[in-house]
């Protein structure tokens, strides 16, 4: 069975890049009918916190990235210490009892020497004396567990890349269990994704040079390796790595303008896949069952706002009355504006096409609550018509068709329509563009329609 994760540090908010990792995940494993799971990698203790956890937690839910089980690394220190443990006796890990200041010593000295910063046992075996373990007794302190990197060449078939050789003597020994007790991540990684079954790891190709690492652990373990796919970065429009000075980059800034989880999903699918068809505006459902690791891009994906904007557009205009209703009353009811279900879903198809983010809401429908303050001059003809429109609409049912039938004294009165409407337009809204005439005055009603018209003709 395909078994897929999604572990992120409980550091910050969910970036789109890790929310796009998460989404891949989730459509490998629904379409395969396999598992996804849900990994907080928490070992960290000083920049990991429960807040970001639950945060994290609350954004995959709005995204419906449900997850199929969940683990907490924290919880797991003890499998960590127990395999690291079984390393040392086998010969294949090592116990260092030097301070990370001494490390870094011997890095610097190494490259002054023109010498690539590799560590090996001979070299940091020096610091395991008497005097140095009761020091390390005497403070509560455990001595560090380095992993012996074996002299060889590792290669392996990314599922994005291809062919991925890493040459014998690229690294060192390297650390798996610090002094504090905490697995380092590449190793509390590969414990993980062997013991929880993990059969394809799909992430970010920034992940890559962690695999030559990784996969000697895996042969260390005895354990087979997932099948990696290392999927391209995400670059900002201006070609470098997508950060805060690009604008919004985490799911929980593009949930609170009032894109749809949706419309973010399908964007987020689309930076590194392709739908067969070349379709751009999908379902969730459409992308599970058109999505395939062969499809993944090798190249870096440009974020772009303006598509992202377009495809939320389109996704707004896929809802029915009462779910966009749903999504937007709460931007109605920050505005202050108040009004009943069927006057705000009226109000929402006027602006519908015109709509991008829920969040300008307010500023496309304020003109619908608020009487605007203009100066609107209109010749004495247009008064005259004006006159008899509203005696007009006094007398029909108000309904569409008939409003605009109400209109009919411009040509009696020799006004010219497009002058006119334009002056109209601005007096009921302030503005000058909008929603179409005969659907602004039907929203407003009769009585606001002439309160609105009287002040400009009395």
């Amino acid at each position: 069975m395909v078994r897929v994760r999604f572990a992120p540090s409980p550091t910050g908010y969910l970036h789109v890049g890790g929310a796009r990792t998460a989404l891949y995940n989730f459509l490998f494993a629904k379409k395969e009918k396999g598992k996804f799971v849900l990994r907080i990698e928490d070992t960290d203790i000083e920049r990991s916190k429960r807040e970001y956890e639950e945060r994290l937690i609350d954004a995959m839910k709005w995204l419906s990235l449900e997850w199929d089980e969940f683990y907490r690394q924290s919880e797991r220190l003890q499998l960590y210490r127990e395999v690291a443990q079984r390393l040392v006796d086998e010969g294949k890990a090592y116990y260092v009892y030097a301070y990370p200041e001494e490390i870094e010593k011997i890095r610097e000295e190494l490259l002054s020497q023109g010498k690539p910063p590799h560590y090996d046992q001979e070299i940091l075996a020096s610091f395991d004396t008497p005097q140095r373990r009761k020091e390390y007794e005497e403070k509560g302190l455990h001595p560090a567990i380095y992993f012996k990197m074996p002299d060889k060449e590792y290669s392996f078939n990314d599922a994005v890349k291809g062919e991925v050789v890493f040459k014998k003597g690229t690294i060192g020994d390297f650390a798996i269990m610090r002094s504090n007790g905490l697995p380092t991540y590449n190793f509390a990684v590969v414990v993980d994704d062997a013991y929880m079954e993990i059969t394809h790891v799909i992430r970010g190709d920034d992940h890559l040079s962690n695999t030559l690492r990784q996969l000697a652990i895996y042969e260390a373990l005895g354990k087979k390796p997932p099948v990696f796919a290392h999927v391209s970065m995400i670059l900002g429009p201006d070609g470098s790595k997508l950060s805060k000075r690009h604008g919004a980059t985490s799911v929980e800034e593009f949930r609170d303008r009032g894109y749809l989880p949706e419309a973010l999903l399908n964007y987020l699918a689309l930076l590194g896949w392709s739908h067969p068809e070349g379709k751009e505006v999908m379902t969730l459902e459409e992308m599970i069952e058109n999505f395939s690791l062969d499809r993944l891009s090798k190249n870096p994906a440009i974020f772009d706002p303006k598509k992202l904007r377009w495809i939320n557009s389109e996704h707004i205009k896929m809802l029915s009355n009462e779910e966009l209703l749903n999504v937007a009353k709460p931007y109605f009811e920050k505005a202050g504006y108040t009004a009943d279900d069927e006057k705000l879903i009226k109000i929402l198809n006027a602006i519908k096409d015109r709509l991008h983010e829920l969040s300008e809401i307010p500023e496309l429908a304020d003109y619908f609550f608020e009487k605007p303050d203009v100066d609107v001059t209109f010749e004495d003809n247009e008064k005259q018509a004006l006159r008899e429109i509203i005696e007009n609409l006094n007398k029909i049912e108000w309904i569409r068709k008939d409003i605009v039938k109400a209109f009919s004294p411009r040509k009696k009165y020799k006004v010219k329509s497009k002058d006119f409407f334009h002056k109209l337009r601005v007096a009921l809204t302030g503005k000058e563009q909008g929603v179409e005439l005969d659907v602004l005055i039907e929203i407003l009603g009769k009585e606001e329609f002439k309160k609105r018209v009287e002040r400009y003709i009395n």
